[in-house]
């Protein structure tokens, strides 16, 4: 059998992520020439088709290639672990990238990356911020080592650990109504003008709570970012409904007060999570990182009865 080099792993590993060898080539910093030379030596060395490449319509991997760039970022993962344990004293060493969910990244990544380099030091920390479509992919493709998100309506093959504990709650200007309650119930704001967070998967999630109660909600305008949501509440626009989020201060960026209360009965009551592959082992890194997350945002919220 041909011999297969590591390099040839790492390159091989990257092409699920670009749809041109070229595209990949360049990013790897490699010729087109030398890199179509790789896959070939080790669609050689295996015996398969690993990929088709077509000038016309890029780079497709195979079903064979894509399991193929897989286990490759394992290998790959694995072996700098075996560099970095040989190396380790009792100090962490070398990288962790942590993946976040856009709408609450600034409530708990700022606490993190001032946090965890100082206990750690020797661990360099990369921070990527998406949907949780790009998050997944981006577990999946071995860009990142774990992701905070939502516990709510993740795919199979993760494994899931709880950070803190989080609810849907309304946002109300101070002089509604209803900003005077402790609670709020969700029945009470249907003929109130509704400031609608649009992402995957909560809108879907607030619009079934409606459903579910006989209602529509009176929806006054769409927006894609929680910070405009507040916005407009603080405005007296209408009122929004988000999940509950640590380190927050009652206003809006504009600096206008803001009134937040919990929905009861409880509406979305869940967990923020770090999640990683089910296939994939987290590195000494990633671990202590999530144990730093429990640490210093742990006991936010109140624990759901599941």
């Amino acid at each position: 059998m041909t011999d297969v080099s590591l390099r040839q792993l790492e390159l091989f590993a990257a092409l699920p992520n670009f749809a041109t060898l070229s595209a990949a080539a360049a990013h790897l910093h490699i010729s087109e020439s030398a890199l179509s030379q790789a896959v070939t030596s080790l669609e050689n060395a295996v015996g398969v088709q690993l990929c088709v490449r077509r000038k016309a319509r890029g780079l497709t991997l195979t079903p064979a290639g894509q399991q193929f760039a897989k286990q490759a970022r394992r290998i790959i993962s694995e072996t700098q672990e075996l560099v970095l344990g040989a190396r380790r004293t009792e100090e962490l060493r070398g990288p962790v990238k942590l993946g976040c969910y856009s709408s609450f990244a600034t409530n708990v990544i700022p606490e993190l990356l001032e946090g965890f380099p100082r206990r750690h030091p020797g661990v360099q920390m990369e921070i990527m911020v998406g949907t949780n479509e790009e998050l997944l992919s981006a577990l999946q493709s071995g860009h990142l080592d774990v992701a905070l998100v939502y516990n709510v309506s993740l795919p199979l093959g993760y494994r899931r650990r709880k950070i803190y504990a989080t609810e849907l709650e309304v946002h109300l200007h101070p002089d509604h109504p209803l900003a005077s309650a402790s609670t709020v119930d969700l029945a009470d704001l249907a003929g109130e003008p509704y400031i609608q967070y649009v992402a995957t998967p909560g809108t879907v999630n607030v619009i079934d709570a409606f459903t579910a109660l006989g209602l529509v909600p009176r929806i006054e305008t769409r927006v894609s970012q929680t910070n405009l949501v507040e916005a407009l509440v603080g405005r007296g626009v209408g009122y929004g409904l988000l999940m509950s989020r640590p380190n927050r201060l009652p206003m809006s960026t504009e600096g206008r007060p803001v009134v937040r209360r919990p929905l009861d009965p409880p509406v979305t009551v869940s967990h923020v999570v770090g999640i990683w592959p089910e296939d994939m082992n987290l590195t000494p890194r990633a671990s202590a990182l999530l144990d730093f997350a429990v640490e210093k945002l742990g006991g936010y919220g109140r624990t759901d009865p599941a």
